[in-house]
């Protein structure tokens, strides 16, 4: 592997925060070292669950500095992305196996004045992403099935990130390839041995402890999973 010089950032993602104190959960998680925050977005279609919309986003963008991180977990992102984009997402994620054409919503997104991110859920290889690797500005690479906090980690999305790894090197790219579901002090290591740069991390940071802690545990990990990688 030769992605030396990759930076390694966390986002912890505000699905698992106390939603009856969200403002006291952004704070934290700025104060405690969080290199942006990712917010979950669920249509109760494309997973079988509901989350929130772009009211809530704006609420968070009016909290805090971080880049947000908006993981569109929803059958027909295109339909919605413009109202994401406005209420302050600065990275748009949409997924490979929704009603959305990679060739159409990347130019829409990145219209929009947002960076674009691509997911794949556990069971799509990661060649179903590769032809977009140099349009966008994210991997996601889901290590749990989508829908859900509190998932353990899937190790078959190792292998996924260590191609996707070497075809972002190839590609000399600077995009982040993220990790998404079950990432905890354990797990965070070998996600980052096999080139994850971004990782979302839900319930090891806003459950048990405190959040400052928490984040302090992960960023060892991550850097530790890395070794002569980080900068």
């Amino acid at each position: 592997m030769n992605s030396v010089g990759r930076r390694l950032r966390l986002a912890p993602s505000l699905l698992s925060a106390d939603f009856g104190a969200l403002g006291a959960a952004v704070a934290a998680a700025e104060a405690g070292g969080a290199d942006a925050l990712h917010l979950d977005v669920m249509d109760g279609h494309f997973v079988p669950n509901i989350s929130f919309g772009p009211a809530l986003v704006q609420a968070v963008r009016a909290r805090t500095k971080l880049p947000l991180d908006v993981h569109l977990m929803i059958e027909e992102p295109g339909r919605f992305v413009e109202a994401f984009a406005a209420a302050g997402g600065s990275t748009l994620i949409f997924h490979r196996e929704a009603k959305a054409e990679p060739r159409d919503l990347i130019p829409k997104v990145r219209s929009l004045g947002a960076e674009v991110g691509l997911a794949i859920n556990p069971e799509t290889p990661f060649e179903a992403a590769q032809p977009w690797l140099e349009e966008i500005d994210q991997l996601l690479v889901m290590s749990v099935h989508p829908g859900f906090s509190g998932q353990k980690f899937l190790p078959e999305a190792l292998p996924k990130l260590r191609a996707a790894r070497a075809a972002f090197d190839a590609l000399g790219s600077k995009a982040d390839l993220s990790i998404d579901g079950g990432i905890t002090v354990e797990t965070a290591a070998p996600a980052a041995a096999a080139g994850a740069s971004f990782f979302v991390c839900g319930n090891s940071v806003f459950v048990g402890g405190s959040v400052e802690q928490n984040l302090a545990g992960l960023r060892r990990a991550v850097t530790a999973g890395a070794g002569d990688e980080v900068r």
